[in-house]
Protein backbone atom coordinates (compact mmCIF):
# COMPACT_ATOMS: atom_id res chain seq x y z
CA UNK A 1 0.00 0.00 0.00
CA UNK A 2 1.34 3.34 -1.02
CA UNK A 3 1.92 6.14 1.34
CA UNK A 4 0.52 9.37 0.69
CA UNK A 5 0.99 12.33 2.65
CA UNK A 6 -0.61 15.29 2.50
CA UNK A 7 0.03 18.91 1.68
CA UNK A 8 -3.35 21.10 1.63
CA UNK A 9 -2.57 24.79 0.71
CA UNK A 10 -4.00 28.14 1.85
CA UNK A 11 -2.49 32.06 1.07
CA UNK A 12 0.89 29.70 -0.19
CA UNK A 13 1.30 27.72 3.48
CA UNK A 14 0.30 24.41 4.89
CA UNK A 15 -2.52 24.20 6.77
CA UNK A 16 -5.40 21.49 8.37
CA UNK A 17 -8.70 21.63 7.90
CA UNK A 18 -11.53 19.59 10.32
CA UNK A 19 -14.40 17.75 8.34
CA UNK A 20 -13.22 20.67 5.12
CA UNK A 21 -14.70 23.69 7.42
CA UNK A 22 -12.03 26.46 6.69
CA UNK A 23 -13.05 27.62 10.13
CA UNK A 24 -10.53 25.50 11.96
CA UNK A 25 -8.08 26.37 9.55
CA UNK A 26 -4.31 25.18 11.42
CA UNK A 27 -1.20 26.92 9.84
CA UNK A 28 1.34 23.33 10.22
CA UNK A 29 4.24 25.60 8.56
CA UNK A 30 4.65 28.44 6.37
CA UNK A 31 6.81 26.38 3.56
CA UNK A 32 5.01 23.44 2.22
CA UNK A 33 8.47 22.95 0.12
CA UNK A 34 10.46 22.33 3.39
CA UNK A 35 7.51 19.89 4.62
CA UNK A 36 7.80 18.06 1.02
CA UNK A 37 11.53 18.12 1.26
CA UNK A 38 11.06 16.71 4.51
CA UNK A 39 8.79 13.93 3.20
CA UNK A 40 11.03 12.99 0.37
CA UNK A 41 13.92 12.67 3.02
CA UNK A 42 12.57 9.37 4.85
CA UNK A 43 12.02 7.85 1.52
CA UNK A 44 8.54 8.57 0.94
CA UNK A 45 7.58 9.00 -2.96
CA UNK A 46 4.11 10.54 -3.00
CA UNK A 47 2.26 13.67 -2.72
CA UNK A 48 -1.10 14.64 -2.46
CA UNK A 49 -0.82 18.19 -2.88
CA UNK A 50 -4.66 20.24 -2.52
CA UNK A 51 -5.34 23.61 -3.67
CA UNK A 52 -7.72 24.75 -1.03
CA UNK A 53 -7.91 28.50 -2.60
CA UNK A 54 -8.15 27.02 -5.84
CA UNK A 55 -11.16 24.19 -4.76
CA UNK A 56 -13.58 27.48 -3.30
CA UNK A 57 -12.57 29.76 -6.13
CA UNK A 58 -13.09 27.12 -9.12
CA UNK A 59 -10.17 27.87 -10.99
CA UNK A 60 -6.71 26.56 -9.95
CA UNK A 61 -4.67 29.00 -7.87
CA UNK A 62 -1.64 27.69 -6.14
CA UNK A 63 0.25 26.37 -8.94
CA UNK A 64 3.50 28.04 -8.06
CA UNK A 65 3.94 25.44 -5.29
CA UNK A 66 3.08 22.62 -6.83
CA UNK A 67 5.55 24.40 -9.55
CA UNK A 68 8.38 24.57 -6.64
CA UNK A 69 7.73 21.43 -5.16
CA UNK A 70 7.75 19.05 -8.35
CA UNK A 71 11.11 21.19 -9.27
CA UNK A 72 13.12 20.65 -6.32
CA UNK A 73 11.58 16.80 -5.48
CA UNK A 74 11.22 13.96 -7.40
CA UNK A 75 8.11 13.36 -5.42
CA UNK A 76 5.18 12.30 -7.67
CA UNK A 77 2.46 14.82 -7.27
CA UNK A 78 -0.99 13.91 -7.50
CA UNK A 79 -2.54 17.72 -7.40
CA UNK A 80 -6.26 18.61 -6.52
CA UNK A 81 -8.53 21.65 -5.74
CA UNK A 82 -10.22 23.87 -8.44
CA UNK A 83 -9.49 22.31 -11.30
CA UNK A 84 -12.83 22.88 -13.67
CA UNK A 85 -11.37 23.60 -17.42
CA UNK A 86 -8.95 22.50 -19.52
CA UNK A 87 -6.68 25.21 -18.85
CA UNK A 88 -6.51 24.41 -15.26
CA UNK A 89 -5.78 20.88 -16.23
CA UNK A 90 -2.93 22.13 -18.40
CA UNK A 91 -1.34 24.25 -16.20
CA UNK A 92 -1.54 21.80 -13.47
CA UNK A 93 0.36 18.88 -15.55
CA UNK A 94 2.82 21.77 -16.80
CA UNK A 95 3.28 22.89 -13.37
CA UNK A 96 4.75 19.43 -12.62
CA UNK A 97 1.47 17.24 -11.44
CA UNK A 98 1.90 13.66 -12.14
CA UNK A 99 -1.90 12.75 -11.93
CA UNK A 100 -4.81 15.04 -10.91
CA UNK A 101 -7.77 14.49 -8.87
CA UNK A 102 -10.90 15.64 -10.09
CA UNK A 103 -13.94 16.03 -7.44
CA UNK A 104 -16.84 18.55 -7.75
CA UNK A 105 -16.53 18.58 -11.83
CA UNK A 106 -16.74 14.92 -12.17
CA UNK A 107 -20.36 15.81 -10.58
CA UNK A 108 -21.39 18.99 -12.24
CA UNK A 109 -19.44 18.59 -15.14
CA UNK A 110 -19.39 14.80 -16.18
CA UNK A 111 -18.72 16.04 -19.83
CA UNK A 112 -15.64 17.30 -19.38
CA UNK A 113 -14.09 15.25 -17.09
CA UNK A 114 -14.86 12.23 -19.00
CA UNK A 115 -13.13 13.96 -21.38
CA UNK A 116 -9.84 14.04 -19.46
CA UNK A 117 -10.00 10.74 -18.98
CA UNK A 118 -10.40 9.82 -22.41
CA UNK A 119 -7.78 12.47 -23.21
CA UNK A 120 -5.13 11.84 -20.88
CA UNK A 121 -5.50 8.23 -19.50
CA UNK A 122 -6.67 6.64 -16.22
CA UNK A 123 -3.23 6.39 -14.78
CA UNK A 124 -3.49 10.28 -14.69
CA UNK A 125 -7.12 11.18 -13.73
CA UNK A 126 -8.25 10.67 -10.11
CA UNK A 127 -11.58 10.44 -9.08
CA UNK A 128 -12.26 12.37 -5.79
CA UNK A 129 -15.41 10.69 -4.51
CA UNK A 130 -15.84 12.41 -1.28
CA UNK A 131 -18.47 11.57 0.63
CA UNK A 132 -20.91 12.34 3.87
CA UNK A 133 -23.02 9.88 5.07
CA UNK A 134 -22.44 8.06 1.58
CA UNK A 135 -23.55 11.45 -0.31
CA UNK A 136 -21.19 13.08 -2.49
CA UNK A 137 -20.01 16.22 -1.38
CA UNK A 138 -18.92 19.05 -4.30
CA UNK A 139 -16.96 22.40 -3.75
CA UNK A 140 -14.58 21.87 -1.11
CA UNK A 141 -17.38 19.95 0.67
CA UNK A 142 -19.26 23.05 0.92
CA UNK A 143 -22.18 21.54 -0.93
CA UNK A 144 -23.77 18.08 -0.42
CA UNK A 145 -24.83 16.13 -4.31
CA UNK A 146 -27.99 13.67 -4.59
CA UNK A 147 -24.89 11.41 -6.18
CA UNK A 148 -24.65 8.17 -3.68
CA UNK A 149 -21.36 7.32 -2.97
CA UNK A 150 -21.02 3.71 -4.01
CA UNK A 151 -23.00 3.96 -7.98
CA UNK A 152 -21.32 7.47 -8.50
CA UNK A 153 -17.98 5.30 -8.54
CA UNK A 154 -19.27 1.98 -10.68
CA UNK A 155 -20.56 5.00 -12.90
CA UNK A 156 -17.03 6.08 -13.31
CA UNK A 157 -15.70 2.78 -13.63
CA UNK A 158 -17.63 1.96 -16.92
CA UNK A 159 -16.04 5.14 -18.66
CA UNK A 160 -12.73 3.59 -16.88
CA UNK A 161 -11.24 5.03 -13.94
CA UNK A 162 -8.73 3.18 -12.01
CA UNK A 163 -7.73 5.26 -9.48
CA UNK A 164 -10.42 6.70 -6.69
CA UNK A 165 -9.73 8.54 -4.12
CA UNK A 166 -12.56 8.38 -0.86
CA UNK A 167 -12.53 10.50 2.23
CA UNK A 168 -15.44 10.06 4.39
CA UNK A 169 -16.10 14.17 5.47
CA UNK A 170 -16.79 12.96 8.90
CA UNK A 171 -13.79 11.70 9.25
CA UNK A 172 -10.88 13.88 8.17
CA UNK A 173 -8.94 15.99 10.53
CA UNK A 174 -10.93 14.36 13.70
CA UNK A 175 -8.18 11.97 14.58
CA UNK A 176 -11.15 9.39 14.85
CA UNK A 177 -9.84 6.77 12.64
CA UNK A 178 -10.63 5.98 9.11
CA UNK A 179 -13.57 4.55 7.82
CA UNK A 180 -13.11 0.79 7.24
CA UNK A 181 -16.42 0.06 7.22
CA UNK A 182 -17.03 2.20 4.03
CA UNK A 183 -13.85 1.61 2.14
CA UNK A 184 -14.41 -2.02 2.45
CA UNK A 185 -17.68 -1.55 1.23
CA UNK A 186 -16.87 0.07 -1.72
CA UNK A 187 -14.08 -2.48 -2.43
CA UNK A 188 -16.72 -5.24 -2.22
CA UNK A 189 -19.02 -3.48 -4.78
CA UNK A 190 -16.66 -1.89 -7.17
CA UNK A 191 -14.02 -4.59 -7.19
CA UNK A 192 -16.22 -7.73 -8.68
CA UNK A 193 -15.32 -9.07 -12.33
CA UNK A 194 -18.71 -7.58 -13.89
CA UNK A 195 -17.71 -4.10 -12.88
CA UNK A 196 -14.65 -4.52 -15.48
CA UNK A 197 -11.84 -2.08 -14.80
CA UNK A 198 -10.78 -3.07 -11.00
CA UNK A 199 -10.37 0.21 -8.88
CA UNK A 200 -7.56 1.37 -6.93
CA UNK A 201 -8.39 2.56 -3.81
CA UNK A 202 -7.39 5.42 -1.71
CA UNK A 203 -8.30 5.81 1.69
CA UNK A 204 -8.25 9.51 3.30
CA UNK A 205 -9.43 11.25 6.48
CA UNK A 206 -9.19 10.09 9.48
CA UNK A 207 -5.94 8.04 9.79
CA UNK A 208 -4.38 8.85 13.55
CA UNK A 209 -2.24 5.95 14.28
CA UNK A 210 0.22 3.89 12.72
CA UNK A 211 -1.80 0.43 13.65
CA UNK A 212 -4.11 1.38 11.01
CA UNK A 213 -2.38 1.33 8.35
CA UNK A 214 -1.85 -2.69 8.04
CA UNK A 215 -5.62 -2.54 8.58
CA UNK A 216 -6.18 -0.46 5.32
CA UNK A 217 -3.78 -2.92 3.56
CA UNK A 218 -5.41 -5.91 4.35
CA UNK A 219 -8.95 -4.40 3.16
CA UNK A 220 -7.08 -4.06 -0.06
CA UNK A 221 -6.77 -0.41 -0.27
CA UNK A 222 -3.78 0.63 -2.82
CA UNK A 223 -2.63 3.65 -1.17
CA UNK A 224 -3.79 5.92 1.96
CA UNK A 225 -3.41 9.79 2.27
CA UNK A 226 -2.03 10.97 5.91
CA UNK A 227 -2.63 14.72 6.98
CA UNK A 228 -3.41 16.00 10.03
CA UNK A 229 -1.79 12.68 12.24
CA UNK A 230 1.83 13.15 10.91
CA UNK A 231 1.51 17.03 11.71
CA UNK A 232 -0.12 16.25 14.70
CA UNK A 233 2.82 13.48 15.63
CA UNK A 234 0.46 11.05 15.90
CA UNK A 235 2.32 8.76 13.12
CA UNK A 236 6.28 9.75 12.85
CA UNK A 237 7.73 9.95 9.25
CA UNK A 238 10.51 7.87 10.94
CA UNK A 239 7.50 5.15 11.29
CA UNK A 240 6.51 5.73 8.02
CA UNK A 241 10.04 5.20 6.18
CA UNK A 242 10.38 1.65 8.57
CA UNK A 243 6.97 0.46 6.93
CA UNK A 244 7.97 1.88 3.42
CA UNK A 245 11.72 0.00 3.66
CA UNK A 246 9.48 -3.44 5.29
CA UNK A 247 7.71 -3.38 2.05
Amino acid sequence: MRIIPAIDIIDGKCVRLSKGDYDTKIIYNENPLEVAKSFEAHGIEYLHLVDLDGAKSSKIVNYKILEQIASQTSLQIDFGGGLKSDDDLRIAFESGASQITGGSIAVKNRVIFEKWISEYGSDKIILGADAKDEKIAVSGWLEESNENLIPFIQDYQTKGIQYVICTDIAKDGMLQGPSFDLYGKILENCNVKSSGVEIKLIASGGISTFDELPRLAELGCEGTIIGKAIYEGRITLKQLENYIISK
